[in-house]
């Protein structure tokens, strides 16, 4: 890896050269997807049967674009035992985390009659995409349906794309049953986007779609925006490491390759106060790189995103953790939970030499579904809030209002809204005639 001294220059080069991986610096998609949109729009279910044969291969019609529960037991009979053992308990964990961030409804109330508040209700219906591509990532499958559960969300159907012979990956469909998917569709890309946001004679409209994809599914997302919500428009992988002398370099490599082996477009980086970590860490990089299985993809995303950044002071490593806004932050210092105190930005950390960055993909609870290409300094993980919404809820007694209606009148005729005010002042007409 390519060890380079770090300094506001090479900090404001990298983030140039990493949000040019942002799915909204491909503008050149933007014209197949809005097309496919509008097809999906206008022909419903046929147009998906058209793309799947276009994209996938597959003939599909009316009686197999829904997964039957007879496939999702024949998947059980294809998934090694032990592995569901592993999902089934990584699924407790999930939930378990996630069931700490429900909220309850609350109001207080006065004595001269006023009742403030706030309601919390679940969405209706939720669309999960998962994607069905070069790999299968039933973990994905647990994070995006398990805190809508916990929320309580009335219906989650789940889309994803299935292979020439009308199959969906086991182990994909098996976390869905799992999880609690209600109804499962066979398609993917931008099209199964607009099926979610704009309802098919079979897929039912959803109030709201999560779920990572590729580039298309990105975009689409980015369009059906505002007709239903989203979680976020996911960029590729990242992983960053803050580190001392303390930390131990093998480890470290190890960590920086979990993420750059996802694709070519990932970044890995590591943020050190020792030269001499440096150079060891990026000697075990190529020492890994000659026994992994996924090395040019590894190496490709190293070369293009991958960096070694040595700080002269641990000051100034944080403040360039806090610029990056990393997806993923693991901190292997000598005293990781102070210096956690001192980060801002970030999506997960992860905090000493045991922590590393696959606990999170896989097993600990929290959600690995995270803000990426630095939207970190605004976004939050996906977590159970995106599956609710909140109303406020205002009751004032004849008595509470008549105390302040005056100062309402005065506030809204300031503002030049005299029907504003006018609502307010017919509810004392009769006092005044009186």
């Amino acid at each position: 890896m390519r060890i380079v001294k770090l300094t506001r220059e090479t900090t404001e080069n990298i983030l140039e050269t990493m949000l040019q991986r942002s799915p909204t610096q491909y503008g050149s998609y933007e014209a197949v997807v809005q097309e496919i949109i509008e097809t999906v729009k206008k022909n419903k279910d046929q147009a998906l049967f058209e793309y799947a044969e276009k994209f996938d291969h597959v003939k599909l019609d009316a009686s197999t674009l829904q997964v039957t529960s007879k496939e999702i037991d024949d998947a059980y009979e294809q998934v090694d035992p032990d592995l569901l053992r592993v999902i089934r308990k990584a699924m407790m964990n999930i939930r378990d985390f996630h069931e700490k961030q429900k909220q309850n409804s609350w109001f207080t109330t006065s004595e001269k009659g006023i009742m403030l508040g706030q309601k919390i209700t679940p969405l209706k219906r939720v669309g999960v995409y998962v994607p069905g591509g070069k790999a299968a990532y039933p973990s994905s499958v647990l994070m995006n349906i398990i805190p809508a559960k916990v929320a309580g969300v009335k219906e989650i159907c789940m889309v994803t794309p299935c292979n020439a012979k009308g199959k969906v990956n086991p182990v994909v469909l098996v976390a869905a049953r799992e999880a609690g998917a209600d109804r499962i569709f066979k398609a993917g890309g931008a099209q199964a986007i607009a099926a979610l946001a704009y309802g098919t004679e079979s897929i039912p409209k959803a109030d709201k779609i999560v779920g990572p994809g590729n580039i298309y599914v990105a975009l689409a997302k980015k369009a059906v925006y505002g007709n239903v919500s989203i979680d976020s428009i996911a960029g590729p992988s990242e992983i960053l490491v803050l580190a001392d002398e303390t930390a131990n370099p093998r480890f470290v490599a190890a960590d920086l390759l979990s993420q750059a082996e996802h694709d070519e477009l990932a970044s890995a980086i590591l943020i050190t106060t020792s030269e001499e970590l440096a150079k060891k860490v990026s000697d075990e990089v190529d020492g890994f790189l000659q026994v992994l299985s996924r090395k040019e993809i590894i190496s490709k995303s190293l070369d293009n995103f991958g960096y070694i950044l040595v700080a002269e002071s641990k000051e100034e490593a944080i403040a360039a953790v806090d610029e990056i806004a990393p997806e993923h932050l693991e901190i292997v210092t000598c005293n990781p939970f102070e210096d956690m105190m001192k980060v801002h930005n970030a999506g997960a950390i992860f905090l000493g030499e045991n922590s590393s960055e696959p606990l999170g993909d896989y097993f600990a609870g929290p959600n690995h579904i995270l803000p990426t290409n630095g939207t970190a300094k605004f976004f939050s993980p996906l977590c159970v809030d995106d599956f609710v919404k909140k109303s406020s809820l205002i009751y004032y007694s004849k008595e509470a209002l008549t105390e302040i209606h005056e100062d309402i009148e005065s506030f809204a005729k300031s503002e030049k809204l005299t029907a504003h005010a006018n609502s307010i002042a017919v509810r004392f007409e009769q006092r005044e005639e009186d």
